[in-house]
């Protein structure tokens, strides 16, 4: 049992709380800065970039993926602004209309392109792919400890240790100016602080988990990560970092007991098969928040 557990089991599950945890730590920032759409924002706009990507390079891997999303945010904002100035309307409904037209036009590059030799396409790039993230190398836990056998983990477990890895420094080195420019963007300019490039920067760093998350998770799912957690966690404490401490709790919790339940959950109502991992994960983040509205200490501050 050990063994099926950490061959098939784990790899997925621990993938799933990085995801999480990767996007909930800037999705703090963004809600208190009425930015929580950006993580909407993201998940639209990275997927014609990555199909694209994809297409020129052949590969899926972290590198061309990044630049194709940079590539498609580049667009679209050039868009949104043409649709802005020609069609003489807000810049929301322009938001809307590119954000919905890039990722239709993603979903239809995926229908049409051959990716049946990669874990690319349209049920994948909604969903995810964290059942298949399986460790077949592994035989116990002593696998744990072997450099071959640790050699064959899924290359999505080194992705988003490395994307966590960066955002965590990101969020360890700018903590100040960024929590200074999130509650008082005019004083924290008055202090010298370069305010804009340093939004930009965050949502940069908001970009990097939404890419690194998409082969495991989705571009849809992500969108429950980037918010669930990080406003469950607002409605527990009124501390910036309490917060933190509170969504990455949310987070490796809504991970774990999605992918539970997610495999074990319709066999205990007498279903006979699994239901998709990354959208139970975002349904249990969604509980979470409901719970939290209804019992947190803070809620009533936040209404």
């Amino acid at each position: 049992m050990g063994a099926e557990f950490v061959a098939l089991s784990l790899p997925p599950m621990v993938i799933g709380v990085l995801v999480a945890i990767a996007c909930a730590l800037p999705g703090n920032l963004l809600l208190l800065r009425g930015q929580a759409l950006i993580g909407d924002a993201i998940s639209h706009v990275v997927l014609p970039g990555i199909v694209v990507a994809f297409l020129l390079t052949g590969l899926v891997a972290t590198g061309p993926m990044l630049l194709g999303a940079a590539g498609a945010a580049v667009i679209a904002v050039l868009a949104i602004e043409a649709v802005r100035r020609l069609g003489r309307i807000e810049s929301g409904a322009a938001m809307g209309v590119i954000f919905t037209a890039m990722f239709a036009g993603g979903v239809l590059l995926l229908e049409q392109s051959d990716t049946s030799n990669v874990h690319l396409d349209v049920e994948h790039a909604l969903y995810g792919n964290l059942e298949s993230l399986i460790w077949l190398d592994a035989t116990d836990w002593g696998s744990l400890l072997d450099p071959v056998a640790l050699a064959g983990l899924p290359v999505e477990l080194s992705r988003m240790v490395l994307a966590l890895t960066v955002i965590a420094l990101f969020l360890w080195l700018f903590w100040r100016p960024l929590a200074l420019s999130t509650f008082d963007e005019d004083f924290a300019r008055g202090l010298g602080i370069r305010t804009g490039p340093l939004g930009l920067a965050l949502v940069i760093m908001s970009a990097i988990a939404a890419v690194a998350a998409f082969d495991a998770v989705g571009s849809i799912i992500v969108i429950a990560m980037f918010i669930c957690p990080p406003a469950a966690a607002r409605m527990m404490t009124n501390r910036l970092g309490h917060q933190v401490a509170w969504s990455v709790l949310f987070a490796a919790l809504a991970a774990v007991l999605g992918y539970v339940l997610a495999g074990y959950g319709p066999l205990w109502i007498g279903a006979s098969a699994s239901v998709s991992a990354a959208g139970m994960i975002a349904t249990v983040s969604g509980i979470i928040l409901g719970v939290a509205a209804v019992a947190g200490p803070h809620r009533t501050r936040n209404g």
